[in-house]
């Protein structure tokens, strides 16, 4: 006998419907997984075996051939044991044949249970733009599934509750649909708790206004690592598109499982400077996100960025431009969003005194120029502002005055993103930082004063075209800032002054 079972497959964020068809006969008994299954796939066949068996059924002693269709795309993982073992106890007589339009995912224990999976949430979405919106999933995903809108989730527990429901003898509750609340916002550092370095806290608002990559260069304990690690706390909230966008990069890693089934606080990446190419844009046999697209919406802070190899920077040259990253390896290919905030913190030189107030530097001008050789000129054209820092004094790290908190700077920065939005809600892009150039020049014109200004600039600064449209787009966002329709000579300046600072002059 054949029995059809709707289920899903997943190559990186791309979803496609898989049908698991099992076909029961006489002969020797045998089983066989045909349509190009992995390992985990093939294992099945020994969690499908006892689970039924430990379900109280009986498992058919013949020849058992399992088909997952399409055959020519590779199947992976044990998101197939479910549906496996329902379609063998359909061609087993044990159970009426499903509905059409269901899709059953979920590993089975060898006892029944039913375990959960990763990349449930990109699996639902898109068969639910396909058309399906009957889901069973694990327990444990369910809380990730009930956030898409219109579809009806069943979470299972058991291969044997999930018969019963299909028999119509013990019904399964379906999961309540979730509402998106907001975002959230848990950082540990307040912009109120740093003392002192105002033109850098007023840099990183701007960074943050128009999604700007900023660049902290300065001597150690001046505060960079504190201000990097706040920078999280004046983000805008995440809208639901934006939440989901997150959500479904993380969860292929695996990262949703036993959470609220959302990623609702933007994400802080920190990577370690050891990190390796593949950590950070992507890699491994199954070509899964790197560090950049797990920052995807929120920060990803390089600490000691001249201590990361030069291929890995360098390889973040494209993501920074283009917004995305394709992931290529022998098995597989994918491609992944990464439109993240990069935040990179650095020493002037290899001792860390250079511009000290306190420190003499003690390296030579071969070291600091080999030092700053570690960083490439076309990596530091795409960081738009480059901020200077050194130690605060005595008098900034006791004054008793409070400082503006996270919550004033945030409402600030979420009304600029709302003039952004609105701008560029017909261009398909949210932040002054993804303008290309045909949007540069029809937002950003400088005309008369504004123009020597930048003119000058661009000479005295040697400034390449890409730096040049930095500042514009950086201009912009300030103007944003102060809700001005137009860019003031005033807003150009303050743009270009965050590409002019003395301690890196050698980078």
């Amino acid at each position: 006998m054949l029995a059809k079972v709707e289920s899903y497959g997943l190559v990186a964020l791309n979803g496609y419907p898989v049908t698991v068809e099992t076909d029961i006969a006489s002969g020797m008994p045998n089983y066989e997984t045909v349509g190009l299954p992995d390992t985990a796939v093939r294992e099945s066949r020994e969690r499908v075996h006892a689970a039924i068996r430990h379900s109280g059924f009986a498992f058919p002693t013949a020849r058992i051939t399992v088909n997952l269709a399409p055959a020519d795309l590779k199947k992976e993982g044990s998101v197939y044991d479910l549906p496996i073992a329902l379609s063998i106890l359909e061609a087993n007589g044990d159970l009426k044949p499903t509905s059409k339009g269901i899709i059953v995912l979920g590993e089975l224990a060898l006892d029944g249970a039913v375990r959960p999976i990763s990349g449930i949430l990109p699996m639902l979405i898109d068969a639910y733009d396909k058309g399906y919106s009957t889901f069973f999933v694990p327990k444990d995903n369910a809380a990730e599934a009930a956030y898409i809108r219109g579809a009806t989730v069943y979470p299972v527990e058991t291969l044997a509750a999930l018969v019963q429901h299909l028999r119509g003898e013990t019904p399964i509750t379906p999961a309540e649909a979730k509402p998106f609340t907001g975002g959230t916002h848990k950082t540990a550092v307040d912009f109120s708790e740093i003392k002192g370095q105002e033109a850098a806290k007023r840099a990183a608002e701007v960074a943050v206004a128009g999604n700007h990559n900023i660049l902290l260069c300065g001597t150690p304990g001046s505060g960079k690592t504190m201000l990097a690690r706040a920078i999280p706390s004046i983000l805008p909230d995440m809208t639901f598109e934006e939440a989901l966008e997150t959500t479904k990069i993380h969860s292929i890693t695996g990262a949703m499982k036993g959470t609220d089934g959302l990623v609702t606080e933007r994400p802080f990446r920190a990577p370690h400077h050891g990190a390796s190419a593949a950590a950070l844009i992507g890699g491994g046999n199954r070509a899964m996100p790197g560090e950049i697209s797990l920052a995807h919406n929120g920060v990803l802070f390089l600490d000691e960025l001249p201590e990361f190899q030069r291929n890995v920077l360098e390889a973040l040259r494209q993501p920074l431009e283009d917004g995305f990253v394709t992931v290529s390896r022998a098995a597989a290919t994918a491609t992944y969003p990464a439109k993240f905030l990069l935040v990179a913190a650095m020493n002037p030189c290899p001792c860390g005194n250079r511009g000290s107030r306190t420190k003499p530097c003690t390296c030579s001008a071969v070291q600091i120029k080999r030092y700053a050789g570690r960083i490439s000129g076309p990596l530091l054209d795409r960081i738009d502002l480059h901020i200077e820092m050194t130690e605060v004094g005595y008098r900034e790290i006791t004054e008793r005055r409070p400082a503006e908190s996270s919550e004033t700077i945030r409402a600030r920065v979420t009304a600029a993103r709302a003039i952004q939005r609105e701008r560029f809600k017909a261009d398909g892009i949210r932040t002054n930082a993804e303008m290309n150039g045909p949007l540069i020049r029809r937002y950003c014109n400088p005309t008369g004063e504004s123009e020597k200004l930048l003119r000058d600039a661009f000479k005295r600064l040697q400034l390449s075209a890409r730096a040049y449209q930095r500042v514009l787009k950086v201009a912009r966002t300030i103007a944003d800032l102060e809700s001005s329709p137009e860019i003031l000579p005033e807003h150009y300046a303050e743009a270009i002054q965050y590409r002019s600072m003395s301690m890196l002059s050698d980078l």
